[in-house]
């Protein structure tokens, strides 16, 4: 490598780290004070992502170290920060001496300037390829379908073009310039809603997994599942769905949770026996379902706060989901104990396993942050603070971590360091009242409740909360400053960015969609003319909306997915008679599924590498496993008593509850059964046919033919089915298989 080359290359990775570093703690100041205005914020954010992007992937892999490429990557990433610059500057008061005419850039919306549309345009350029290189073709195509189409639209009105056929939902459409306006010089595209929930959410719960893993709770996950089933026949498969299953309730990130689980999980099953796929696909689809449990649920349940409309409250969300996400849990644990019980699978050294003792600490960290999280979240704190919150306790937690290789005085003075500012923050108590408004932002509030005069246990949490994060703030600066933190500091706070730039991306791109539907109102025409199709019929119109989050979400992160499809489809569910929340559980769940839905399984294809696996016979060992996970869905919709809800929205009763848990777990094992092929001892071809009939009839969503009500009577000739052929299974003879050979075959 020349010097010149090495110098751009020191070069573009000093500036990944800094931009980094930055983009992490302006995301977490801007959140909680909110000094700027909110379409200045998104574009801050999305500019510095899309640099990110640039300087991080390459035009193609083949040219990740031609350095006259990589030099292109760079101005084309001071490019993106230059577009996203410029809607800041238009923007904030503060540089209204810039403004054009002196108004601002929304107030001159549909009479914007030339300057404004070719910023726009190579903005809206510069956005499609970042996410093409980000995630692939899918979005960005998607993105420039629905910009032809309103371009279409509007010159077969104004140059009589052919006229669009009324199923393709002609519209008056929009000229280039209102399209460059709508999606991204205005707050409805690249900086509207799907890039404000990546802002206030989703990013941050990247950062909060990234201060996780360094905290040490990562480790603990994997520990206390171990010591849990660790000693059963299959225990390291057991091990990877429930340590996934923690993991991703915080981190929201399929791969991300396969990756960090499946990196321990995965030898340990190779060596119980399990083949390379087998243990590929169980981390997949064990990693695919975090999101989906509550009490954290990723940044799904807070993406639902802001979309779900009537509003609901974060209670609400993790009663509904706590069912369904217990459901296909015991599903992957069922399917892996009866492989594991076919395969002849060991459990782990029973004298390892004893010897193991779980790290106290590790243990604090991983409770004492989900507990502040949920706590303050229950509290009545938004969302963001309480991220906030918990991510000052992990902090605080990491500088007393003794496997860090920093010295103790380091690791005290850092400790020190966030308790003195916090203290320092709330003495500012005694001045707050004195000084300007502008200012008091920044204040400790009183405990003191200013109508009753009394004290406020409540506004106690609330005050000590803002010093925790302006404590926060002084630690993470401490630490950038001091030489034995700084790498620490540095490597979270880059892989957090890292990990963020194909979510921020693609947010980005979604919103050019999101901009162009919502200005044309083609989402209505699109909902009455599914409407018309399916009528009345429920269960088709949940199958296309299941087909095209499966769809959407190949290469796609699953909340972008998410977003696209409830802002799309969102409120024909709600037209159909579905309960608005589970409407949007349903639309969510299958944003997850297409982690491991072949040919395209993101999830699949992590655990693939790590397993050293074939990646298509990974992740249709991945789709296997995740089979009640397609199930699910149209079983709480149908029978909203899986969500503690009844069909009015109300509180179900006891029995509808236990009537749809009871059938939905005998339909789990009876699935559980046909998939592994065994129970007590191998299942002939009959009766795993058998076994599946069984699961149909009891996770089918029937529940009337006509107007006469059977689903209580298919439930019950379900069950005596399953235990029939438990029962005739049990009584033959033992049996011997071959093991990993047999399954092979299959």
């Amino acid at each position: 490598m020349t010097q010149e080359a090495n110098l751009l290359d020191r070069t573009r990775r000093f500036a990944i780290t800094a931009l980094g570093v930055f983009l992490c703690l302006f995301t977490l100041f801007e959140v909680n004070y909110n000094l700027m205005q909110p379409q200045s914020s998104l574009a801050v954010f999305v500019g510095v992502g899309l640099a990110l992007c640039y300087l991080t992937f390459p035009l193609h892999k083949r040219f990740a170290n031609v350095q006259s490429m990589r030099l292109i990557d760079v101005v084309l990433a001071i490019a993106a920060a230059g577009c996203c610059g410029y809607v800041v500057v238009q923007t904030e008061p503060l540089f209204e001496s810039l403004w054009s005419d002196g108004i601002s850039l929304g107030n001159r919306a549909g009479a914007e300037t030339t300057a404004d549309f070719v910023v726009g345009l190579i903005g809206l350029a510069l956005v499609l390829e970042a996410t093409r290189r980000s995630i692939g073709l899918i979005v960005p195509l998607l993105a420039l379908f629905f910009v032809a189409h309103s371009y279409y639209c509007y010159g077969s009105l104004r140059y009589d073009w052919v006229a669009m056929p009324d199923w393709m939902l002609p519209h008056a459409g929009q000229n280039v310039k209102d399209i460059v306006s709508t999606t991204f010089l205005q707050s409805l595209g690249v900086f509207g809603p799907a890039a404000s929930v990546m802002f206030k959410y989703v990013f941050l719960f990247v950062v909060f997994g990234a201060f996780l893993e360094m905290s040490g709770a990562t480790q603990f996950i994997i520990d206390f599942a171990t010591k849990v089933f660790g000693k059963i026949r299959g225990g390291p498969a057991m091990v990877s769905v429930v340590a996934s299953g923690l993991m991703g309730s915080l981190s929201g990130s399929a791969v991300a949770n396969a990756v960090t689980t499946g990196t321990f999980t995965i030898p340990m099953m190779r060596s119980a026996r399990f083949p390379n796929y087998i243990a590929g696909g169980i981390t997949a689809a064990a990693a695919s379902g975090g999101a989906l449990v509550p009490p954290v649920m990723g940044a799904g349940a807070y993406m639902m706060l802001e979309l779900v409309q009537p509003q609901v409250t974060f209670l609400t969300i993790m009663k509904a989901a706590l069912l369904p996400a217990i459901l296909y849990y015991v599903s992957i644990l069922a399917v892996v104990f009866l492989y594991s019980r076919r395969l002849g699978a060991e459990g782990l050294d029973t004298q390892e396993v004893s010897k193991k003792k779980l790290s106290g600490f590790e243990a604090m960290v991983f409770f004492g942050a989900l507990g502040t999280l949920i706590g303050l979240l229950i509290a009545g704190f938004s969302p963001f603070r309480s991220v906030t919150g918990a991510l000052a306790v992990i902090l605080v937690f990491a500088t007393l971590r003794k496997e860090l290789a920093i010295s103790a005085s380091a690791r005290w003075m850092a400790f020190f360091s966030f308790f003195a500012v916090l203290l320092l923050h709330q003495a500012t108590i005694f001045v707050h009242d004195s000084v300007p408004s502008g200012l008091q932002t920044f204040m400790a509030s009183s405990w003191i409740h200013p109508t009753s005069g009394e004290f406020s246990p409540l506004l106690m949490v609330g005050s000590l909360l803002e010093s925790a994060i302006v404590g926060m703030f002084g630690l993470l600066i401490f630490g950038l400053i001091h030489p034995a933190w700084r790498p620490e500091m540095t490597s979270a706070m880059t892989k957090s960015a890292k990990n963020g730039i194909s979510l921020v991306a693609a947010s980005a791109c979604v919103g050019i969609i999101i901009g162009i539907v919502q200005q044309t109102g083609i989402a209505t025409d699109f909902s009455s003319v599914i409407k018309g199709v399916v009528e009345t019929n429920l269960f088709l119109a949940l199958l296309g909306i299941m087909v095209c989050s499966l769809i959407l979400g190949m290469g796609v992160p699953s909340v972008v997915c998410y977003l696209l499809m409830a802002t799309l489809m969102g409120s024909l569910l709600g037209e159909l008679g579905v309960i608005p929340l589970v409407a949007h559980l349903f639309i969510f769940y299958f944003g997850m599924m297409s982690m491991v839905t072949p040919p395209v399984a993101l999830a699949g294809y992590a655990s693939a590498s790590i397993a050293e696996a074939p990646i298509m016979k990974t992740s249709f060992a991945a789709f296997r496993f995740s089979l009640v996970g397609f199930t699910l869905p149209f079983m709480f919709v149908y029978r909203p008593a899986l969500c503690l809800l009844a069909p009015d929205g109300q509180s179900p009763t006891a029995f509808a509850i236990a009537h749809a848990l009871t059938a939905a777990t005998i339909g789990i094992l009876a699935l559980a059964g046909c998939i592994a092929g065994y129970f007590r001892n191998s299942l002939s071809v009959f009766e795993r046919v058998l076994m599946f009939i069984s699961a149909a009839l009891l996770l089918a969503p029937i529940t009337k033919i006509g107007e006469v009500r059977v689903g209580l009577t298919i439930d019950i000739v379900g069950a005596i089915l399953f235990f029939a052929v438990v029962t005739i299974n049990a009584l033959r003879r033992p049996t011997t298989t071959n093991g990993p050979q047999e399954i092979a075959s299959e």
